[in-house]
């Protein structure tokens, strides 16, 4: 079984993540490993539950533990600040204490707004991550980010706090739908573009879902390592932990823009990565030919490399003013040298003209 150590030197927090086919089977016997004390409330949603809900309370109970399952419905509008008073609640009820534990079972809107209600209920208590999507297991579970959206824009209320432990099962990817499966695959393309550029080759002569998953232990492993080293040096996203967020800045006012439901967050960053990535090889900032590479890579997994409707960009870029990496009065961005090395640029809106005006239209 591959397992990782994040050490984060700063807060002086360590924590394994450990990555296994079968994993969530003996999830009970993994927790009683790190956890001592007696409730654990399971935050979830419908989906997830319907097919590992069950099993995961069965695991957990057989281990010795009194478990409450809080069942959300699906999606990113779950991950909303008018859902918390609902966990806190819930919680109090069921009598969770700060010596008790919060179990994150889902994909990424799960585990960003559990690990909210475990850094924010009784100003903290312990929580692990069991993520359930290829997008979780690969990015958003490992690294501390915890949070909810405003209707001003995505992630702008939360916490870096980071889980006593993440367990990885990649088996449950197999009842993912297509689509979430894609959403996984546009982060695990972000990693080649930014980090290794051997693991966007590799995801080159991997044409299929079908394939992808006869490597996924690889390739879970390879994007977890990217994560943890960037982590380890930036723990509160000032600097090099910035890279991760290519195609985000983008990407994230894409799915604000149309209220989460007509991009998910997977396809808002593919289409963020390209017209990034496109304008930045127009200014001559990025080596000829990568935009058409990352294009072929992205339409090879199922993604899109642009908007529908390409006129909504003029009303679109004003929620780039919101995102939470503008510092001090400068946007951001990151660019691509080249397939594998990427950097951070300070910029405003008009970095981003072209796409109002046509510029980048293909």
């Amino acid at each position: 079984m591959p397992e990782l150590t994040v050490e984060i030197p700063e807060s002086k927090t360590s924590y394994p993540l450990k990555i296994e086919k079968g994993l969530l089977n003996h999830i009970g016997s993994e927790l009683l490993k790190v956890f001592k004390g007696t409730k654990i409330a399971v935050i979830t949603d419908e989906t997830v539950h319907q097919h590992y809900g069950n099993k995961a309370v069965e695991e957990l109970e057989s281990a010795g533990y009194a478990v409450q399952c809080i069942v959300l419905p699906p999606g990113e509008q779950t991950k909303a600040f008018q859902t918390m008073p609902d966990i806190y609640s819930r919680l109090i009820e069921f009598g969770l204490t700060r010596s008790d534990l919060i179990v994150a079972l889902g994909g990424g809107v799960i585990g960003d707004i559990a690990g909210f209600a475990a850094a924010s209920y009784l100003r903290g208590i312990s929580f692990i991550q069991v993520p359930t999507t290829l997008l979780a297991q690969v990015d958003s579970s490992v690294g501390g980010k915890v949070g909810v959206d405003l209707p001003e824009g995505k992630n702008l209320v939360g916490a870096f706090y980071h889980p006593k432990l993440v367990l990885i099962d990649p088996l449950v990817l197999e009842t993912l739908t297509d689509e979430a499966f894609a959403d996984g695959m546009a982060e695990v393309i972000k990693y080649g573009c930014i980090k290794d550029r051997e693991l966007f080759d590799r995801l080159m002569d991997l044409s299929s879902r079908e394939q992808v998953m006869q490597q996924i232990e690889w390739v879970i492993e390879t994007c977890c390592t990217l994560k943890k080293q960037v982590v380890q040096t930036d723990e509160k996203d000032t600097g090099e932990r910035m890279l991760l967020n290519f195609g985000h800045t983008l990407g994230h006012a894409i799915e604000a823009y149309y209220h989460y439901e007509d991009y998910s967050h997977g396809q808002g960053v593919a289409i963020g990565m390209v017209e990034l990535t496109r304008i930045a090889e127009a200014e001559k900032k990025t080596e000829a030919g990568t935009t058409e590479a990352l294009i072929f890579l992205l339409k090879q997994h199922q993604l899109p490399t642009e908007l529908k409707k390409p006129e909504d960009y003029s009303e679109i870029l004003p929620y780039i003013k919101k995102d939470k990496k503008n510092l001090e009065g400068h946007l951001t961005i990151i660019i691509l040298d080249s397939i594998g090395k990427a950097r951070r640029v300070h910029s405003d809106l008009t970095f981003f003209k072209s796409l109002t005006t046509g510029g980048t239209s293909s």
